[in-house]
């Protein structure tokens, strides 16, 4: 009897020790905000109610890319504008007998493939150079016949234009064929070449669609680009489009059901969206009153007056048993590279060190 009770102190010595590092999957809220409590704190912990979110919405981006930004709404093309690069076609009446222009016996002289210099002119026998450049064709034409008067008082002018071919457009990646295209007119658009270059491979996770133009870069996700006609903007000559995979992403860590850098499926993504994404709270395991985020601000965000944060690491937390936390978990917008934790109950710990004892009981009971 003896020996059985001092097997007993040293099994139940041996499990109080343990107990104190017992290995679990994820660690517990207090364990990581406690060090707002330090002398010096080097975090900043933050609950998220629905009477805060407005106020933290309003804080600066802490990596300055969030949602993507497309170019605008497609607007109306001028395309009746003549530009440099065009090529205009003339022809021009004369019923005078010894016209400067005609042939004896003609009424008319063609003077087709007469191409927009860079400086916006052509060239007209006898008058020159003649800038065309910014009219609509029927103001070129006037123009052109305003200066043919000066010599051939009685000239009409007939003017059409054909569309520069010589601007081109770079399709980079992300399509069957990628290239460089020739833009066919001034009303091209980025579906237009995306057709062109053979259609988004299918195989690619969540496209988006890239625009640069002028040292600016603009993004759209593809699937709105589809779906939102207006969105299909014309291109300009020199635009470079990529098509490639959204990369902006979270890290899921802790009691879910899954734990993995998950990429955005959307432009805007809310913490409860990104708990659905991780499979939801493991029902075992995980602390619903403890899910966190956790952000790493620039140091230039810091701010002293509320209208940022106070230090360049932030801990959110939620409370997911409140319709409050609930709520706010509904609208608390998740940015790149965040980690969303969910952390570990202490019940859980709890039940694993009475799990020891009553297996340490039953084998004591058994010697």
């Amino acid at each position: 009897m003896i020996k059985t009770t001092r097997l007993l102190v040293l099994l139940g010595c041996a499990i109080l020790v343990g107990a104190c590092s017992l290995p679990r999957g994820a660690a517990l809220q207090s364990e990581i905000v406690k060090e707002a409590d330090a002398d010096e704190p080097s975090i900043d912990v933050v609950p998220v109610t629905r009477a805060n979110l407005k106020a933290i919405a309003k804080w600066p981006d802490s990596h300055h890319y969030g949602a993507y930004h497309w170019i605008g709404y497609a607007r109306g093309t001028s395309s009746n504008i003549i530009k440099p690069g065009d090529v205009v076609d003339l022809m021009i009446w004369d019923n005078q007998e010894n016209s400067l222009l005609t042939s004896l016996g003609q009424k008319s002289v063609v003077m087709e493939g007469l191409r927009v210099s860079p400086g916006g002119s052509i060239f007209v026998p006898y008058v020159e150079n003649v800038r065309i450049a910014g009219l609509s064709p029927a103001a070129a034409r006037a123009r052109v016949q305003n200066e043919l008067e000066v010599i051939v008082p009685s000239a009409q002018v007939q003017l059409s234009l054909q569309q520069g071919t010589h601007n081109s457009v770079d399709l980079v990646s992300g399509v069957a064929r990628p290239g460089t295209y020739p833009l066919p007119g001034r009303d091209y658009t980025i579906l237009s070449l995306i057709s062109a270059g053979g259609g988004i491979s299918t195989s690619m996770r969540s496209p988006v669609v890239r625009l640069i133009r002028g040292g600016q870069s603009y993004q759209v996700r593809a699937n709105d680009l589809f779906a939102d006609g207006k969105l299909n903007t014309t291109l300009r000559g020199g635009d470079k489009v990529v098509v490639e995979e959204d990369q902006r992403s979270f890290t899921a860590v802790g009691a879910s059901g899954r734990e993995d850098l998950i990429y955005f499926p959307k432009d805007y993504l809310t913490a409860m969206e990104a708990v659905a994404l991780m499979g939801g709270l493991s029902d075992s395991r995980a602390n619903p009153e403890g899910v966190l985020v956790l952000r790493e601000y620039s140091p230039y965000d810091v701010r002293l007056d509320g209208s940022g944060p106070s230090r360049a690491q932030v801990v959110f937390t939620m409370d997911l048993t409140t319709a409050d936390g609930l709520f706010a978990a509904r609208k608390f917008q998740i940015r790149p590279q965040d980690t969303v934790m969910a952390t570990e109950s202490p019940v859980t710990a709890a039940q694993t060190v009475f799990g020891l004892i009553g297996s340490v009981v039953g084998l004591a009971s058994r010697l």
